[in-house]
């Protein structure tokens, strides 16, 4: 991100708070999509992440990072919601995945792997994400999700095993 454009943002410069929403919005939005699966939460969350970014953007010391901190706040926003919604119940009940009928259709193997994950309990979904998507550590993801980090690792595992058979059971 241009450092003239994040200064004029700082400045409540509409066309530049524009300018910067037409680039990232995009990226965002993608990474709501893997953690909400209603298109209006993610629409709400992505409001509030941007919302998050403009008032807060003189915090940020370094522009250079502009992109990774407006990424983490979107996490941080779609976890916020998730627990809002009391959704974010960590749960090892098989039923919830078998229940459901995998995507048939093939686009991509990693687009496969992003709509298989809808098909994960919210936790899970969310704990996969934080690990094998964002590269957080589970010492952290226990802290943001306040679970311990076992209960980090066997949903991951769980997680794991899950997307595995959904894998394997769909030929994808």
């Amino acid at each position: 991100m241009e450092h003239k454009l994040l200064i004029e943002c700082q400045r409540n410069d509409r066309n530049a708070q524009r300018k910067v929403y037409e680039k990232m919005a995009g990226k965002l939005y993608s990474v709501c999509k893997r953690y909400l699966k209603n298109d209006e939460d993610i629409e709400e969350v992505l409001a509030d992440t941007f919302y998050k970014i403009f008032t807060k953007l003189n915090q940020l010391q370094n522009h250079e990072i502009f992109e990774a901190w407006a990424k983490k706040i979107a996490v941080n926003e779609c976890l916020q919601k998730l627990r809002s919604m009391k959704a974010l119940e960590i749960s090892l009940d098989e039923d919830f995945v078998e229940s459901k009928e995998a995507p048939t259709d093939s686009i991509s193997f990693e687009k496969d792997i992003l709509k298989l994950l809808n098909f994960l309990p919210e936790g899970c979904r969310a704990i996969f994400n934080l690990f094998a998507i964002e590269g957080y550590p589970h010492k952290e993801i226990a802290s943001m999700l306040s679970i311990s980090e076992g209960t980090s690792k066997s949903q991951l595992n769980f997680a794991r095993k899950k997307l595995q058979e959904l894998l394997v059971n769909h030929n994808i």
